[in-house]
């Protein structure tokens, strides 16, 4: 039932997940979403990605533009200060944009109560400046909206004194877990895929140095000829081709990115999944895997791998660039089928309490303790 309770979030873009969230959690508050950006303004992502089915909520575009040719600013924001204060719940998405960030300090000068959000955070080596700027930043909220205990971490080392929140943090309704956990045809998949291999193990996402592609190809030069690797989401550098013919490596598939649609195949068909990333603040695809019931190997530098995965139960985790601990681990699931499933039915357990619907109650719950 829909309550009476004003809600204001400012966030960056439409992305799909979040779009979702919104448009579940418009259904418990009467929810006004403020995007810095819209998809035409963010170059980083495919048009084809964003969502602007703004169905449960109101949804105002500011207006802004580029200072200097790259920080992007939307003066306007102030324009809904009165706003804001009237609300019963103001929520800023981060402080990492500049509209946030100011908008932060003005909130913060102005007395106005909000809470401050986050996916996830590094603690990392900088100088003194940054940091106590992002404490002077962080620091100012009346509350905070984390993903988890990494996350926590992150906002107490930076001045988070408050209450703190946590929300299972996901991009799936509870109907896509459900069926996705219930996906058991796997050969009629690779056959409809072209998948010859009986094992696959697959990667999703940019074809980037952060996400450690070339990591994760160091890695397979062990892997026996019936399992294939799929890397799924862009077009191979040269640095990839090197790698590959360089280790005489077999079996590696390179595949064009592919809208989430035609993900469900890839993941459906797939045994285990891999994301040897050097940093993610979270890593939705994690999530996404476990749904499927794969087993998740990924790194001490992803956010979701270490509030999700439980060494050696539903996955592993090993050491940011470790070649060798990711070949260790790989080669395990590969030759073990037992253990593949025992992990995978493992995960689905878990997800089933990530989904969009949990998350949106959590955000109401906490909304409520806020207010008193």
């Amino acid at each position: 039932m829909k309550d009476s309770m004003k809600v204001i979030f400012v966030w960056r873009g439409p992305s799909p997940y979040r779009v979702d969230f919104f448009n579940e959690l418009g259904k418990y508050c009467n929810l006004t979403v403020m995007f810095e950006m819209r998809p035409q303004d963010i170059s980083d992502k495919k048009q084809s990605w964003f969502n602007e089915r703004f169905v449960n909520f109101d949804a105002i575009y500011l207006k802004g533009r580029r200072l200097f040719g790259r920080v992007w600013f939307c003066p306007d924001v102030f324009d809904y200060i009165k706003e804001m204060k009237n609300a019963d719940i103001m929520v800023v998405g981060m402080y990492s944009t500049m509209t946030q960030a100011l908008l932060s300090l003005c909130l913060k000068m102005r007395r106005i109560k909000y809470i401050l959000n986050s996916d996830g955070g590094f603690i990392k080596r900088e100088n003194l400046l940054a940091r106590s700027l992002k404490r002077f930043l962080i620091g100012g909220a009346s509350a905070y909206l984390s993903s988890g205990k990494g996350t926590n971490k992150y906002l107490q080392f930076y001045g988070a004194r408050n209450t703190i929140g946590i929300y299972p943090f996901t991009s799936a309704f509870e109907y896509e877990i459900e069926q996705k956990s219930n996906l058991s045809d796997k050969t009629e998949l690779k056959n409809k895929l072209g998948i010859y291999e009986d094992t696959v193990v697959l990667f999703t996402g940019q074809f980037i140095h952060r996400k450690g592609i070339d990591v994760l190809l160091k890695s397979c030069v062990e892997l026996p000829r019936n399992c294939g690797v799929y890397i799924v989401g862009g077009s191979p550098s040269a640095e990839y081709m090197t790698l590959v013919n360089q280790l005489k490596l077999h079996n590696i598939h390179f595949v064009s990115f592919k809208t989430p649609k035609d993900l469900q195949n890839y993941y459906g068909a797939a045994d285990i999944y891999v994301l040897p990333t050097r940093e993610d603040i979270w890593g939705l695809v994690i999530n996404e895997a476990m749904a499927y019931g794969l087993p998740v190997i990924t790194t001490d530098n992803c956010l979701a791998g270490l509030e999700l995965v439980e060494d050696g139960k539903n996955g592993y985790i090993v050491e940011t660039d470790n070649t060798e601990q990711l070949s260790k681990c790989i080669n395990k699931l590969v030759l073990d089928k037992v253990l593949r499933a025992k992990m995978g039915e493992n995960n689905k357990l878990k997800m089933q309490d990530y989904t969009i619907e949990k998350m949106a109650l959590s955000h109401i719950d906490f909304f409520q303790k806020v207010i008193g």
